[in-house]
């Protein structure tokens, strides 16, 4: 029922109209010059729900049966589906070495190297083909992929390859006897009826054009297949929005399209599960590209249980089981001399059609796709990556110490849920257990000991220790004389945002001012900055104005760990303080590159979405503005009642801020500012993470809001989180947000910074 409900809304939602958000999204990459034009096909196992064209094909318009060079989704559509064909015929093994076939091929190291090393892009080959050397014709290919040697010993680490398809096109017609694009023909596209579909198109209007070797529509625009004639195993392949979703169709149906089947419903099974060596963390099918096309955090378009792949030509073919949806988007983004870019289109799509499609359990994943139990481990509400985490947090290293170092004391412990170990253990239940330990007390930040109270939290007693559990969030956000009597340390083990004014870190410097006072040791077990801790952005409070929000002067994204920021807090603090480092970080790491299990940190940041998008839309809460709280997605919402939706998500819009794009949005907060009140703004669709800078999305929305609304935004309100007055002043003087000098500050805070920096 849940999911006949979602495939409802979805179809309901995307009604096509000229203002829907796909079409508008769309518009707005063809006004930025990204790509030329597109088509979007959005269906299900029975149903086209959604499909559109956008923009120029060339001179003239785009159309949805325009036909469009699919680049490397020929390796899904075209190669793989024949070497899957084959091994169910058993004239293919799937381990069998490729040499079998194909003798010559065993040359130069490659005797070991399988069908499956191969369809995983764990063969060892290089990427591709030398292209500055002079060779033509198919023939001359393969005599330079049986001369090539592998880069890596096979099965030993992932390495993306053209060369792996080009070899198994090759043996399509070894054991087939008939080339690549004559065997599909026969047994693929004219049994599902994709009669729009194949290598070496007739040159025709109804073909977008690319900035191929030769400008003629039809003509494939990867130099190696070019070179070969325009059939290859990696690339070649024509073909339209309709006959994709016939395709896809046919891989939700279990290899069957109206009564005529293609492959088993075993083989679409075993295609589309983890399928790579034990052990290594990339995780690939047989051809395809499994779980997230872009946000890991999704689950349904872009999670657990989905596949799919891309091509270089701007295309896009990704299949949901769990909500038996796909998406397809084609492009011909190279024409524009080669410089176009259809990734923000793609990932702006899927994250708006992932909106739509919220989040399923587990169960229902697993209802899906029962073939994943094996891969993945299930917890209530969100799935993670058969790998174990790649980060030990500093709960986990003192843990695998035995807590050594904690040994003989008496010590309180900061914390609140995400203080767990990978296993999810909880580090109140750690310490009360561990040997030599005497825990005595129990301290908690804002939100609570269970991180979801949104106002003042009153203290009390931990049930299964009966430890009292002190409030730092309450009547005192200081830990007092007698909370710390009889203690020797303070531990504190809590998850940051990595956001200035997310209070944890000063709840933090007032622990650590209480324990120089009573000379107490100080232990902060770090954990990452789940926004990544290689970056700093945004305008550095004015000296006086220090605040629980604002402990010390630091940018908005300060680009640190609680650990290094304890190190940087301390040059004034003299605490006895002791960092447990964190192993296998990395600076660049954002949280769901660690392995680690979100948790989210406080009620109204319960994704890493929201996490990324809050130092920029928690700039303007101290306005009277919504930022989404007492709804289900805050701070990926703004609004008020007085506000024109359509006009401010225009006005964002044309202000081209990276990484981001924004939707006209009503919402009624349940809570909050404008609790039952229908507010209008925008919903920002978060499109890249790595272009965004979150402080200046806040300053241009806070800029767009006063100019607008002068009579209504509350500007000058927003001081206590952009907390400098320089700052402000721009924005009511109507200067462009890019030009107001931070940066010289953030340098100079860097410098400062660079002395504290632990990994």
């Amino acid at each position: 029922m849940r999911r006949f409900i979602a495939i409802v809304l979805l179809i309901i939602s995307l009604a096509a109209s000229a203002s829907e958000p796909i079409a508008d999204f769309t518009q707005s990459e063809i006004q930025s010059a990204h790509i030329p034009g597109a088509v979007v096909l959005i269906g299900n196992r029975t149903s086209i729900l959604y499909r559109n064209a956008f923009g120029q094909r060339a001179a003239e318009p785009m159309t949805t049966d325009t036909r469009f060079d699919l680049a490397s989704l020929t390796k899904v559509i075209a190669t793989t589906t024949a070497i899957m064909q084959l091994i169910e015929q058993k004239k293919l093994r799937l381990d069998a070495p490729v040499a079998r076939y194909w003798s010559a091929f065993a040359k130069n190291g490659k005797g070991l190297i399988t069908l499956r090393q191969l369809l995983t892009h764990y063969s060892g080959m290089r990427a591709d083909l030398n292209l500055d050397t002079k060779w033509s014709g198919y023939a001359a290919a393969m005599k330079l992929i049986v001369a090539q040697q592998p880069v890596a010993m096979p099965g030993s680490s992932y390495l993306y390859s053209d060369i792996n398809f080009e070899i198994l096109g090759e043996l399509v017609g070894r054991v087939s006897g008939k080339p690549l694009d004559s065997y599909c023909d026969a047994h693929i596209f004219r049994t599902l009826r994709m009669s729009h579909t194949g290598f070496k198109p007739d040159a025709k209007d109804d073909i977008a054009p690319t900035r191929s070797m030769n400008s003629s529509p039809g003509v494939v625009h990867d130099p190696s297949a070019y070179r070969m004639g325009g059939v290859a195993g990696h690339a070649g392949l024509f073909s339209t929005a309709d006959d994709l979703a016939v395709f896809a169709r046919m891989m939700l149906n279990g290899g069957t399209w109206q009564g005529r089947r293609i492959l088993s419903r075993h083989a679409v099974q075993i295609m589309t599960i983890p399928q790579s060596p034990v052990g290594m963390s990339k995780l690939r099918g047989l051809g395809w590209a499994l779980g997230a096309p872009f946000s890991p955090e999704r689950e349904q378009l872009s999670g657990v249980g989905s596949y799919g792949h891309y091509g270089y030509t701007g295309t896009m073919l990704w299949i949901d089981p769990v909500s038996q949806t796909f998406l397809i988007v084609l492009s011909n983004r190279v024409y524009l001399d080669g410089k176009g870019d259809a990734d923000p289109l793609r990932r702006g799509i899927v994250a708006i059609v992932s909106d739509t499609l919220k989040p399923q359990t587990d169960l229902s994943i697993l209802a899906a796709r029962p073939e994943l139990a094996g891969y993945f481990k299930f917890t209530t509400a969100h799935p993670e990556s058969r790998s174990v985490a790649r980060v030990l947090t500093g709960l986990d290293v003192l843990e695998a110490e035995a807590f050594a170092p904690l040994t003989g004391l008496r010590i309180g412990v900061i914390t609140n849920q995400t203080g767990k170990d990978a296993a999810g253990h909880y580090i109140v239940d750690l310490l009360y257990k561990a040997p030599g330990v005497r825990l005595a007390a129990i301290f908690s930040p804002e939100h609570g000991i269970s991180g979801n109270v949104d106002e003042k939290v009153v203290s009390g007693i931990d049930i299964r220790s009966g430890l009292p559990i002190y409030s730092l969030y309450g009547e005192s956000r200081r830990p007092r004389d007698e909370m710390l009597g009889g203690l020797d340390a303070l531990v504190f083990d809590i998850q940051d945002a990595g956001a200035r004014f997310y209070t944890f870190s000063t709840t933090m410097a007032y622990a650590m001012e209480a324990a120089a006072q009573h000379n107490l040791d100080f232990y902060v077990l770090d954990r990452p900055n789940p926004i990544s801790a290689a970056v700093v952005q945004g305008p550095i409070p004015d000296a006086d104005m220090k605040s629980f929000t604002s402990y010390f002067p630091l940018p908005v994204r300060h680009g640190m760990t609680v650990g290094e920021l304890a190190e940087l807090f301390n040059e004034q603090i003299h605490a006895k303080l002791h960092v447990i480092r964190m192993q296998g970080y990395a600076r660049p790491d954002w949280y769901d590159d660690t392995g680690l299990k979100w948790i989210s940190p406080s009620p109204n940041l319960r994704t890493l979405t929201e996490t990324t998008l809050y130092p920029g839309v928690g700039l303007i809460e101290g306005a009277n503005i919504s930022v989404g709280r007492g709804t289900s997605t805050p701070f990926e919402l703004v609004g008020a009642p007085w506000i024109d939706s359509k006009g401010l998500a225009d006005e964002l819009n044309r202000r081209s801020i990276a990484g981001i794009f924004f939707l006209p949005a009503d919402f009624t907060p349940e809570s909050n500012s404008y609790a039952h009140q229908q507010c209008h703004g925008v919903r920002l669709i978060l499109i890249d993470r790595h272009a965004l800078d979150s402080p200046l999305l806040g300053l241009e929305i806070a800029s767009a809001l006063h100019q607008r609304y002068p009579g209504k935004f509350q500007l000058m309100d927003t001081l206590g989180m952009i907390g400098a007055r320089k700052v402000l002043q721009a924005i009511s003087e109507g200067q462009n947000p890019k030009n107001i000098p931070v940066q010289d500050d953030v340098d100079m805070f860097n410098t400062l910074r660079s002395r504290h920096l632990l990994y």
